[in-house]
């Protein structure tokens, strides 16, 4: 397989103005990316318009909300008509919660899925005829607990399993069409994620949250997302206790379950 070249490519990242869609949309940027990051932080996205632009970077910021479909179609049509083609989609944008199952509220749920899952499904309906036609690159920010449980985050969970049934399924229908699906599963990373994670009720949570390992940058996930698509990876997995992770929950998931629950109980 040839590696892909990043040059003279058109990358459209949600969730790009901080973190990791902000770090990825750098490493690209310097590998000759051309960059539309999309984001609902409109104070952010001028910041980094003006920092990018100071660099020489070719840039388009979008304020956009991705769980409204015509917001997330209207940015997709902004990008098109910028640039005129979409190589790269990063479905980057997400939000977490934190509370037991029987003490959260339904609302919680349905604001992590519509943000987690109807986000990514919204953006990536809206670009694909392009990615079709530039046999592009779909990647998308998913998790460990995509594919394993997680105590005390069932509706992060059941948002990030419902990713990962879309985009597996859908590499497979848009393989012979040539475009390549890359599912991300980060792993703990030091980013404003966990800051403004829902709680019970629908609120900023109030506690910490439980950390196993040591936090990576958002730095070093980019670079190595960057790496898994130069190789078309189609599961990428980053951090040493990540890769553990999900070698345990795919080999032993009883035990997987038992270890994650001693963990993580206590912060419930």
């Amino acid at each position: 397989m040839n590696p892909y070249c990043l040059k003279h490519k058109v990358a459209l990242v949600t969730g790009g103005a901080s973190g990791i869609g902000l770090a990825f949309c750098w490493e690209l940027a310097r590998q000759g990316a051309m960059i539309a990051m999309l984001d609902m932080d409109e104070k952010g996205l001028e910041m980094q318009q003006q920092i990018f632009s100071d660099q020489g970077y070719k840039i388009l910021v979008v304020v956009c909300n991705v769980i409204k479909e015509a917001d997330c179609n209207a940015a997709i049509n902004q990008v098109l008509n910028e640039f005129g083609k979409i190589d790269i989609l990063f479905n980057n944008a997400g939000i977490t919660q934190r509370g037991l199952f029987e003490k959260t509220d339904i609302a919680v749920f349905k604001k992590v899925m519509d943000v987690n899952f109807f986000g990514s499904l919204y953006c990536t309906k809206a670009a694909l005829p392009s990615l079709i036609q530039t046999k592009g690159i779909i990647i998308v920010n998913e998790s460990i607990a995509g594919v394993a449980p997680l105590l005390g985050r069932t509706g992060y969970s059941a948002s990030k399993h419902a990713l990962h049934g879309l985009f597996t399924s859908l590499r497979c229908e848009l393989r012979h069409k040539g475009v390549h699906v890359m599912i991300v599963c980060p792993g703990f990373i030091r980013t404003n994620l966990q800051t403004r994670a829902l709680g019970s009720d629908g609120k900023i949570a109030g506690h910490a949250q439980t950390m196993v390992g040591k936090a990576d940058t958002p730095e070093n996930a980019a670079g190595q997302i960057v790496k898994g698509i130069i190789q078309k990876k189609p599961l990428l997995v980053l951090t040493w206790i990540g890769k553990l992770g999900y070698l345990v929950s795919r080999l032993f998931p009883l035990l997987y379950e038992h270890i994650m629950t001693r963990q993580f109980k206590k912060e419930l």
